[in-house]
């Protein structure tokens, strides 16, 4: 099937045009670009050099992917923007391509849902299944794991780490990494505990879902020092694959992880 192209719009004769493709008025493709079979790209949105594009990927008006990044460093160099499959790109989002002297390429998984106005910097790596909601905004280098949803109006510090299934509150700032699995809110965002509600509808089960609320009680819960609690929760849920893959966040981080949001009883008693 060939592609579908309004007379409006700019594509670059070099542009990789796959079948199926619908191209919009006023939509800008520039040269060294690809969009895949089925891609649907709205009015006056742009596509800019060194960008790619995988199957049924949708992109709304006014996105722009693959623009320079934001970056005082950058003098020009090559890098790249690469999509997965099966993506929506909504209205005013902006996606940046990597730097020399980091990934080289920000990627986006597949099946992807980016919200109006949202940002992605310069070497982000969101895994599939990734949620952002209306205003989020990463800094560059942050890394999203599968499935975690980022509400509307977050941002994220460069180089944090955000783990997969991990749901951060609207309006929140993450300055430190956020475990797999969790619950994060807050102007300086604070866990409140594990996603139950995620998990379940992702259908871990009943076991997996119990062994991670216990250890998540004895790491950040439990008179134990932080290497106690690593030990004793990896020692009581070994072969729990939830758990494990905590821990292993968890000890691999390099920015910390943040802290348990105190309740106000817990203030009180100082």
């Amino acid at each position: 099937m060939k592609p579908l192209i309004h007379p409006t719009a700019i594509v670059h004769p070099e542009a990789d045009i796959g079948s199926g493709v619908v191209i919009g008025p006023y939509v800008i493709i520039e040269a060294s670009t690809s969009l895949g079979q089925g891609t649907r790209v709205d009015a006056f949105a742009q596509i800019k050099s060194f960008t790619s594009l995988g199957q049924n990927n949708y992109v709304y008006s006014y996105a722009c992917l693959g623009e320079a990044p934001q970056d005082i460093k950058y003098q020009g160099e090559e890098t790249w923007l690469r999509l997965g499959d099966n993506n929506k790109i909504r209205e005013y989002t902006t996606l940046n391509r990597g730097t020399p002297d980091g990934r080289g390429v920000t990627s986006i998984g597949s099946g992807c849902f980016l919200m109006a106005y949202t940002h992605v910097a310069h070497d982000c790596m969101l895994e599939d299944g990734v949620i952002m909601a209306n205003g989020a905004t990463l800094g560059g280098h942050v890394h999203l794991g599968r499935q975690a949803v980022i509400g509307g109006l977050c941002a994220v510090h460069q180089f944090a780490r955000i783990g997969e299934y991990a749901f951060i509150g609207g309006k929140s700032g993450i300055a430190q990494d956020v475990p797999p699995y969790m619950l994060a809110v807050g102007e300086r965002a604070r866990l409140l505990g594990p996603n139950l509600i995620g998990l379940r509808r992702a259908g871990f089960s009943r076991e997996e879902i119990s062994a991670l609320k216990k250890a998540f009680n004895i790491i950040w819960k439990s008179d134990l020092t932080h290497v106690q609690a690593l030990e004793k929760a990896g020692q009581d849920f070994k072969g729990f694959k939830l758990t494990e893959n905590l821990l292993a966040f968890i000890k691999s981080s390099k920015r910390g992880v943040v802290s348990l949001q105190r309740t106000p009883e817990q203030d009180e008693s100082g």
